[in-house]
């Protein structure tokens, strides 16, 4: 793995913000397709020439990523700290480093921007999504907004923290793209993901062994599914993986659309579209800022324990079970075993599992129960969970949309860590130690994206 010419090298972190001020990054936008220029910001700590390599993350022949670019080497001054504003809001006003324009060669995908300062070799990612508008097998959703909802740079700045409570689920927080990614801080401690948000924790295995099945995939964020941009129907299928925690409206609302109207839909992850975020302006750009506004759906009685600030939210919005099958359920965290309950059923065609077998520790680290009053919803998988709070239950959901379309739902966020473990992949060990690749695992996911794009082809 250590031989991948696009990991980092010599990552650090500062233990007492989780961030690289050595060296560290951030991109313009979220998203950008062939014609489209990508502003590049960084900031050295002390003043160094900086190298500046573009790698785009996928399968790639095995690698793990491919390089596409290089700039440099650039000076890179101390840019300036950012003050709190309201809410909390925290935004870099930091000079260019280099802008670059999107080939039109680009393959859409996750892109990392690995920043090397020359004078020490610390190194670090940025990271951006080259997107696309042509027609494709699937479309895979990135998880930007949770990235963004769980970044705490520079040190406690995430949408959870309020000044008072490092975990606080309330409003009156804002949170900003225009920042570096600080090291993902939760669950895993990966050093070589820093600047990287969470893409190559829980979604680039996905990525990697969709490619490598010789899927035909295009690549959006979020926000592309927000304002529109991602243009649903040009794929049969769509896919959500691994923690995709935060939907605005819009992006609940289409995706809702879609099924009725000829898109089939896998959420192969967990705690999906489980809370309603905003999206504002910052530095006079559209949707460079978010807020929490609300959750989906009815309270659990965990909420009050853990999050009491729930109880000032609204409250109006559907539940999520609605659209993927299932919903986040108590208490909301652990691990469990992947249990055939269905074997007949056609999920499980092929991978000779019985009712009772199971993969085990692919629950966690927070899965989806409660059922959604669907007509013709299956429970294909179900079982118990364990965490010290208490014991719970996962779901595994399909359904058959109006239009023919089909929705699958893993109900797991480790979904991922079955198929693949490619160069860079950390393996996450929380409540449980995972399995790692299972041929079982690697069936079912292809027997329910074909699925997914045959019924979604059929529009």
């Amino acid at each position: 793995m250590s031989a991948a010419p696009w990991l980092l090298r010599r990552p650090a972190v500062d233990t007492e913000t989780n961030r690289c001020p050595w060296v560290e990054g951030w991109c313009s936008t979220t998203s950008a397709t062939a014609g489209e220029t990508v502003t590049l910001h960084v900031s050295a700590d002390p003043p160094s020439q900086v190298l500046v390599e573009v790698f785009r993350s996928g399968y790639e022949g095995g690698a793990g990523g491919r390089q596409v670019a290089e700039f440099g080497p650039l000076h890179a001054t101390t840019q300036p700290f950012p003050p709190v504003g309201p809410e909390r809001l925290r935004v870099c006003a930091w000079e260019p480093t280099v802008e670059f324009t999107i080939p039109a060669d680009w393959r859409s995908g996750v892109h990392l921007i690995r920043l090397t300062a020359l004078d020490t070799g610390i190194d670090s990612y940025a990271i951006f999504i080259v997107t696309d508008r042509r027609s494709a097998d699937l479309i895979v959703q990135c998880s930007d907004l949770t990235w963004q909802a769980y970044n705490g740079w520079p040190g406690h700045s995430s949408l959870y923290d309020d000044g008072h409570r490092r975990w606080s689920f309330g409003r009156d927080v804002c949170v900003a793209f225009d920042r570096p990614y600080g090291k993902y801080w939760q669950i895993v401690d990966a050093p070589l993901s820093c600047g990287s948000g969470e893409w190559l924790l829980w979604e680039y295995p996905m990525a990697y062994w969709l490619e490598e099945e010789g899927y035909d995939v295009t690549y959006v964020s979020n926000i592309d599914v927000h304002d529109g941009s991602a243009a649903l129907g040009r794929a049969p299928a769509f896919l959500s993986v691994g923690h995709d925690e935060y939907y605005t409206k819009s992006m609940f609302e289409q995706l809702s659309d879609a099924v009725v109207t000829g898109t089939s839909i896998g959420f192969f992850g967990a705690n999906t579209c489980s809370a309603l975020v905003g999206l504002d302006a910052a530095s006079n750009r559209p949707n460079r800022a978010m807020r929490r506004l609300d959750r989906f759906g009815p309270p659990r009685p965990i909420d009050d324990e853990l999050f009491p600030e729930l109880r000032d939210l609204p409250g109006a919005m559907p539940s999520e079970s609605l659209l993927i099958g299932a919903r986040t359920s108590d208490p909301a965290t652990g691990r469990g075993d992947w249990i055939c309950t269905a074997p007949d059923h056609w999920v499980y065609e092929g991978t000779g599992m019985q009712r009772g077998d199971a993969v085990p520790g692919l629950v966690g680290w927070e899965y989806h129960g409660d059922p959604a009053e669907i007509e013709g919803l299956e429970v294909v998988s179900e079982g118990p969970t364990t965490h010290p709070r208490g014991a719970g239950r996962y779901t595994a959901t399909v359904y058959e949309g109006p239009s023919g379309t089909t929705v699958f739902n893993a109900a797991t966020i480790w979904w991922a860590d079955g198929l693949a473990e490619p160069p860079g992949y950390v393996r996450p060990n929380q409540f449980t130690t995972l399995a790692g690749t299972d041929a079982r695992v690697q069936r079912i996911t292809r027997n329910v994206v074909d699925r997914l794009i045959e019924t979604g082809a059929r529009r």
